[in-house]
C-alpha cells in the first residue's frame, strides 16, 4: 500500500485535456488538492467541473496560463501557493505537437514548440522550486513522449526534438535537485486514446493498434497512474529516471514481429 496523497498539492499544465486531464483525474481520485493550468479558459472551466466530481477529498483550482511565457509559469506557482499553501507535485505536462515536414518547417515553427514544450517545463520547473523545496518532498514529473527519444515519426521533428531535449534537462535537473530532496521523473506515452487520436478516425486507430502488442491503445490514466507513482513517498529513491508507457509499442523490430499474435 502506497502512502495516500491525500491533502498534498498537486500541479497539472496542460491539465484541461488529453494526457493532462488524465493525469489530473487519477491525482485528484488519490485525494491530492489539484491546480489545473491550461490556455483555454472555456475547456479549462469544463475540466474543473469533471474533475470536482470525481474528488477523493481536495479541493480542484484553476488557472488560465500559458507556459510558453515565464511570466505565466511564476503565476502558476504563486497561485497554487496562495490556493493552497505550498506546492508537493508538478506534472509539467504542457505541449503542443503541431505537424510539420522538414521541407516545410519555418523558424516559427519550431519557436513555438520549443517555447511551450522544453522552455515552458524549465521554467514551470524553476517558478515551483522553492515551494517545492520547502514540502519536503517535493516532485516534478515531465509528461515526454516515446516520438524523440525513442522513435521517429514524420513531421514531428521538432516536436521529437522537443521531447528528447527534455530528458535532457531532466538528468542535471535531477542532480541539482537531489539535494534539496525533490526528484525528477518522467513518463514517456506512446500511443493513447485522446480527442486529438478520435479525431484522426476510426482507420488510424485500427492501425495504430496493430503496431503495439497488448493491440489497444492506453488510456490517459495509464499515464497518470505512472506519474502517481513517481509522486508517492515510495518512489522518493527514484529520481533522474524515466518509465515507458506504451503497451510495449516500442518492441517489436517490425510489424512483422506481431503476425500472428
Amino acid at each position: 500500500m502506497f502512502t495516500a496523497l491525500d491533502g498534498r498539492t498537486v500541479i497539472v499544465t496542460g491539465g484541461s485535456k488529453g494526457i493532462g486531464k488524465g493525469i489530473a483525474r487519477v491525482f485528484v481520485r488519490a485525494g491530492a488538492n489539484l491546480l489545473v493550468a491550461a490556455r483555454d479558459e472555456g475547456t479549462l472551466q469544463t475540466a474543473a467541473e469533471d474533475l470536482s466530481k470525481e474528488s477523493g477529498g481536495g479541493r480542484v483550482e484553476t488557472v488560465v496560463a500559458d507556459v510558453s511565457k515565464v511570466a505565466d509559469c511564476r503565476l502558476i506557482a504563486d497561485t497554487a501557493v496562495e490556493r493552497f499553501g505550498g506546492i508537493d507535485v508538478l506534472c509539467a505536462n504542457a505541449g503542443i505537437f503541431p505537424e510539420k515536414l522538414l521541407t516545410e518547417m519555418t523558424e516559427a515553427d519550431v519557436d513555438e514548440v520549443f517555447a511551450c514544450n522544453l522552455k515552458g517545463t524549465m521554467f514551470s520547473v524553476q517558478a515551483c522550486l522553492p515551494a517545492l523545496e520547502a514540502s519536503g518532498h517535493g516532485r516534478v514529473i515531465l509528461t515526454s513522449s516515446i516520438t524523440g527519444p525513442i522513435t521517429g515519426f514524420p513531421g514531428w521533428s521538432h516536436y521529437g526534438a522537443s521531447k528528447a531535449a527534455q530528458l535532457g534537462f531532466l538528468r542535471t535537473a535531477a542532480v541539482e535537485l537531489a539535494p534539496k530532496r525533490v526528484t525528477v521523473n518522467a513518463v514517456m506515452p506512446g500511443n493513447v486514446m485522446t480527442e486529438g487520436m478520435v479525431a484522426m478516425g476510426e482507420e488510424y486507430i485500427r492501425e495504430a493498434e496493430a503496431i503495439i502488442p497488448q493491440h489497444r491503445l492506453g488510456s490517459v490514466e495509464d499515464i497518470g497512474y505512472a506519474a502517481l507513482f513517481f509522486a508517492t513517498d515510495e518512489a522518493a529513491y527514484i529520481t533522474g529516471q524515466t518509465i515507458v508507457v506504451d503497451g510495449g509499442q516500442v518492441l517489436p523490430e517490425s510489424p512483422a514481429a506481431l503476425a500472428g499474435i
